[in-house]
């Protein structure tokens, strides 16, 4: 992995200690994770590395459940309204779970990113495909959602305090990426593998994949003690100053009325805006499988396929505004531009919503154009975010972000609870819609028979099987044959199911694509209320002015260090 390039003289930097823990032995290391000296690049980018590596591997495990959703429905009998209310509960536990998570500015981060992939690896393993029944499934994906509500907060804090602001978008992108390529990972895997493997397997793959990043994150993974860490750092020459600083700092003081200080309308608001702009990107990893099943008849498989467009275009977007923005030394442009982009293209995506005749390849356009209009918006923002919580209090990073944490969560399990109300149609689909394709197609001879004669089987219908006239059998034996007779008798279990099942799926098949639009265009109305509060975070709109800020500043951490050396002396 490449992080934010170094400064001009970042070698001139390097301290000579190499960011190792002072331990009292190896096994302390495996809990006592602290530098106490800003690290080197080489080692800095691998604490990076391992934490990007770490958001995949977790987010793959959260979401690869969607991607074979109609299949666990199956497994356990769930109504589909039940299974929306397992996403509903986890995202409702993970939202608190970010709470918990604010702790992370007292308690350090490393440790529960560390410590929570091993939990979450170990539910994706062992206990989610071994769950007996409905109930305690929903149980355990609420135990990995909090695991996820906690990591969500603290890997991002990780990320912010091993990059400077200069290089925060490039950074903030990799980390992006983490749930980007989580659901990549879970696509490209499910699309190749569900043809032999059963729902149970999918979550198994996830389960050795995160304990083959735990043990790496296990041996390799530190974090800035918070004397460092509660410090704006601006561009890596800062390091000797940020480093000078803390020898004088008291990490209590500096956290203290950390939470007062995050409750502002840059923070809140912006945090909310945000999430409401990722409607659709929630849409797409938790209910793109049940609307193209519904909509346009795809398979789990097919469905799959088509999103690793989506996420493909997305995770090269996020990484390439990163590396554009801290180029640039902005953010709100990025922001700007890709929010109008995402609109305009996302509003053509909800139009093709009820277009039958709609080609997966332009699908797939669509979906590409939508991933990178949100990767150029999402890096630039995340980074803004930080520094707009910087600006507040450096030491309230964990803080801030598990705001953030806690509303985008609510706002998942809010709009996924939603979604069955506005799209009624999902559910009759869902619960039986491939029942009653398979009847139609076993009844196929039954129904000719019973098309031929509509009168008798009409005067049959009105009597049980067990209680027809003899001469009403006899009439039929007459007209219809005994051969043909029995076809229809032996159909009886799928005529049934055709009966009572029918009109409500032929019925919600009619109505679905409207109602699937109505939600797109509200997943728009989410992006449109995004743009005012790009105006309340942090950050210039002027490449030029920003360039002038930073040269500005690099005077003022040149004349500081003078004075500190001068005090030295």
């Amino acid at each position: 992995m490449t992080a934010m390039p170094a400064s001009p003289d970042d070698t001139q930097l390097e301290p000579t200690d190499t960011g190792t823990p002072e331990t009292d032995g190896r096994a302390a290391r495996l809990w006592r994770r602290e530098l106490n000296h800003y690290p080197v690049t080489s080692h800095r980018l691998a604490y990076l590395a391992i934490v990007v590596l770490t958001t995949v591997v977790l987010y793959y495990a959260l979401y690869v459940q969607y991607a074979v959703a109609t299949s666990i429905i199956t497994h356990f009998h769930m109504t589909y309204s039940y299974f929306v209310w397992v996403s509903v509960i986890g995202n409702a536990v993970g939202a608190f779970a970010s709470l918990v998570a604010g702790l992370a500015d007292r308690w350090g981060r490393a440790n529960m990113v560390v410590y929570g992939l091993l939990i979450a690896a170990l539910l994706s393993l062992l206990a989610l495909p071994n769950a007996p029944d409905k109930g305690t499934y929903l149980v355990l994906f609420a135990c990995l959602s909090f695991i996820e509500g906690i990591v969500l907060v603290a890997t991002p804090a990780l990320i912010r305090d091993f990059s400077p602001q200069l290089g925060r978008a490039t950074a903030m992108g990799y980390w992006t990426m983490g749930p980007v390529i989580g659901s990549l990972v879970v696509t490209v895997v499910t699309s190749s593998t569900l043809s032999f493997a059963g729902w149970q397997d999918e979550l198994r793959y996830s389960g050795w994949a995160g304990l083959a990043v735990f043990v790496l994150a296990l041996v390799g993974l530190r974090e800035l003690s918070p004397r460092l860490r509660d410090q704006i750092m601006v561009s890596l020459r800062d390091r000797a100053l940020v480093e000078a600083r803390a020898k004088g700092m008291n990490p209590r003081t500096a956290a203290e009325g950390h939470w007062r200080q995050m409750l502002r309308l840059d923070v809140v608001g912006s945090a909310t805006a945000v999430s409401l702009f990722l409607l659709l990107y929630f849409g797409a990893v938790g209910n793109f499988v049940v609307y193209f099943a519904a909509t346009f008849g795809y398979s789990e498989q097919r469905t799959n396929g088509l999103a690793n467009w989506y996420w493909a275009a997305n995770a090269v977007a996020l990484v390439a505004a990163g590396l554009v923005s801290d180029k640039l030394k902005v953010r709100k442009p990025f922001m700007a531009a890709g929010a109008v982009g995402s609109i305009a293209v996302t509003t053509l995506f909800a139009l093709h919503a009820t277009e039958q005749r709609t080609g997966y390849y332009t699908f797939a356009a669509l979906f590409v154009a939508i991933g990178v209009f949100t990767g150029v918006t999402y890096a630039p923002w995340m980074a803004s975010f930080t520094e707009t919580v910087e600006k507040h209090n450096p030491a309230a990073t964990a803080t801030g972000l598990a705001v953030w944490g806690w509303i985008i969560r609510a706002v998942v399990a809010i709009s996924t609870a939603f979604v069955p109300v506005v799209v009624t149609s999902a559910t009759p689909l869902v619960e039986h819609g491939a029942q009653v394709k398979a009847a139609s197609v076993q009844a196929v001879p039954a129904l000719a028979v019973i098309d031929a004669h509509p009168r008798l089987f009409a005067e049959l219908e009105a009597y049980p099987p067990t209680a027809v006239p003899p001469a009403l059998t006899a009439r039929a034996m007459r007209e219809v044959g005994a051969d043909d007779l029995a076809t229809v008798r032996k159909a009886q279990p799928q005529l049934a199911l055709l009966q009572r099942y029918g009109p409500q799926v032929k019925s919600a098949a009619a109505q679905g694509p409207e109602q699937w639009r109505t939600w797109w265009l509200i997943c728009v109305a989410g992006q449109v209320f995004f743009l005012p509060f790009i105006f309340v975070m942090a950050g210039r709109w002027s490449p030029r002015k920003a360039r002038e800020e930073a040269v500005e500043h690099q005077r003022t951490v040149e004349r500081e260090l003078a004075a500190l050396a001068e005090e030295g002396d």
